[in-house]
C-alpha cells in the first residue's frame, strides 16, 4: 500500500519533520506535486536543512527517494540543493530518482511568473515567483519541458521554442528580461548537464514494482490541502492538487492502493501570501505566535500571517483527503498562552452559523466562533508520552479528537526529529 503524508492547512505544516521520523518504516518515500515553492525543514543533531524539491526521506539510508511526475522541477534549484546536501556524505545517486515525466522550470517560467503578479497590481495572488504556475500552464497546453527531454539530442531546439512563445507574452506585458536571461540560461544548462548523472526513471514503473515487492511506499505532498487548484481557497491557490487524489496522479498509483493517510496540522493556523484566513490574528497575539513560532517562509523568508485553529477548515479537508491518522505540529508555540481559543464554527452575514466552508470565501466576510480553553503555561521539552502531558494541553487534544472523529497519533513539541509525543500505537 501507498501511506499518504499532506498538510491540512494552508501549507508550512511542518510535514518534512514528520516525513523524517515516519522513513525508516518504508523504502521509498516519493514526492508526488508541486516544486520548489515548497521548502520543508528538517532538524536533527544540532542540524537544520530546509529541501525544496528532494523528498524528505533523503536523510535516512537505504530508502529510495523519488520524485515523481507530478513534482515541477527546477534543474538550477535541484543542483543547488544538492550541493547543499554534499557536506552529509548522503548516497544521493544511489537513493534518489526523478521521473522523466517530471515537468521541468525554465528561466522564462520564472519571468512569466513575476510578469503576472506585476500585472495584477494589489489582486496579486502571493507568489513565490518560483516559476511554478506558469510550468503547470504550459503543462496543461501540452507545451511544456520534462525531464525525459534533457536526454533527447534537439533538447536545444525543443527549448528554443518555448522560450520563443514566452518571450512573446513577456514583451507584450511591457517585462524587461534582456538582463537577466542570459545568466539564467547559462546556470539552467550547467544544471541539466548534472542533473543527467542521476537516476531519471519511469517512476510509475519504480513504484508499482515496489508496491508488487510489498515494499512500503510514503507519498510526501507539498503545500497544503487549502491551496489545492480544486479544492483549496481558489483564486489564492497553488497550481496542483495537493491532497490525496494528487498522490494517484502524480505517482501513478491506483487509488485502491492507498493506505493510511496522515493528515498534519498546526495547533494554530498560519498562511503566506494573498487570500481568505477567518482567524488571522492581526494584533499582539498574531505577531507573538510569530516569533514563538519563528513563522517566515522557509522558501522565501516572508512572514506568515498567524491565528487560531480552524476546525472547519480542518474538518473540510479531512473530508476531501480521506484522513486515517492526524499529526498536531508545533504545539509548544502555544506554552506561552493562558488562553487558547479554537474557531469550531463561522458566522454568515446573514447571522447564520455553519461548520463548512463558503464556496466564496473570499468574498464573503464570514466571522470565526471561538470556544476558550486554559492554556498549559508549560515546557514541553521532555514530555515523550500522552500520560505526561499538562491536563490542559490534554483537554486540548481530547476536544480535537472528539471533535474531529480521529486519533491525533504524533504531537510535535519542538522542530527537533526527537521531539515527538506518541499518542498511541501506530499500525502501519
Amino acid at each position: 500500500m501507498v501511506d499518504v503524508l499532506l498538510g491540512l492547512q494552508w501549507g508550512d505544516e511542518g510535514k518534512g519533520k514528520i516525513v523524517d521520523v515516519l522513513a525508516p518504516q518504508y523504502q521509498v518515500v516519493a514526492r508526488f506535486q508541486g516544486g520548489p515553492n515548497a521548502g520543508h525543514t528538517l532538524e536533527f543533531n544540532g542540524f537544520k536543512h530546509v529541501l525544496h524539491q528532494i523528498p524528505s526521506g533523503i536523510f535516512r539510508d537505504d530508502i529510495l527517494n523519488i520524485i515523481g511526475n507530478g513534482v515541477v522541477l527546477d534543474p538550477i534549484v535541484f543542483k543547488k540543493e544538492i550541493d547543499g546536501l554534499a557536506k552529509y556524505n548522503l548516497a544521493l545517486t544511489k537513493n534518489l530518482q526523478i521521473s522523466k515525466k517530471a515537468s521541468i522550470i525554465i528561466p522564462t517560467h520564472r519571468l512569466l511568473d513575476a510578469a503576472y503578479e506585476q500585472a495584477k497590481g494589489e489582486a496579486k495572488i502571493g507568489s513565490t515567483l518560483r516559476g511554478i504556475g506558469p510550468t503547470y500552464q504550459d503543462k496543461v497546453a501540452r507545451v511544456g519541458l520534462r525531464v525525459g527531454d534533457i536526454l533527447s539530442p534537439n533538447f536545444q531546439e525543443k527549448y528554443g521554442k518555448l522560450v520563443a512563445v514566452h518571450k512573446v507574452i513577456l514583451e507584450q506585458n511591457n517585462f524587461d528580461y534582456s538582463s537577466v536571461l542570459p545568466q539564467a540560461e547559462a546556470d539552467f544548462f550547467a544544471a541539466v548537464d548534472f542533473m543527467k548523472q542521476f537516476q531519471l526513471t519511469d517512476s510509475e514503473y519504480a513504484v508499482n514494482q515496489a508496491l508488487t515487492d510489498n515494499r512500503k511506499v510514503l507519498a510526501e505532498g507539498a503545500q497544503g490541502s487549502l491551496l489545492d487548484i480544486d479544492f483549496g481557497s481558489y483564486p489564492f491557490v497553488t497550481s496542483s492538487n495537493t491532497m490525496t487524489a494528487g498522490a494517484c496522479t502524480g505517482l501513478g498509483v491506483a487509488p485502491r492502493q492507498i493506505g493510511e493517510v496522515f493528515g498534519i496540522f498546526k495547533a494554530y493556523c498560519t498562511r503566506v501570501g494573498s487570500g481568505p484566513f477567518p482567524t488571522e490574528l492581526s494584533d499582539e497575539t498574531g505577531e507573538r505566535i510569530r516569533q514563538e513560532g519563528r513563522e517566515f517562509g522557509a522558501t522565501t523568508g516572508r512572514p506568515r500571517r498567524c491565528g487560531w485553529l480552524d476546525l472547519p477548515a480542518l474538518k473540510y479537508a479531512i473530508m476531501i483527503n480521506g484522513v486515517t491518522q492526524l499529526v498536531m505540529m508545533k504545539v509548544d508555540v502555544l506554552n506561552i498562552f493562558d488562553e487558547i481559543q479554537i474557531c469550531t464554527h463561522y458566522q454568515l452575514p446573514d447571522g447564520s452559523t455553519t461548520e463548512q466552508m463558503p464556496y466564496d470565501l473570499c468574498d464573503t466576510a464570514v466571522t470565526p466562533i471561538y470556544k476558550s480553553f486554559k492554556g498549559w503555561r508549560a515546557d514541553l521539552a521532555n514530555i515523550h508520552s500522552f500520560d505526561e502531558m499538562p491536563a490542559e494541553l490534554a483537554t486540548y487534544v481530547s476536544f480535537l479528537e472528539e471533535t474531529l472523529g480521529l486519533p491525533i497519533s504524533f504531537i510535535s513539541t519542538s522542530p527537533d526529529r526527537e521531539a515527538i509525543i506518541h499518542r498511541q500505537a501506530v499500525e502501519i
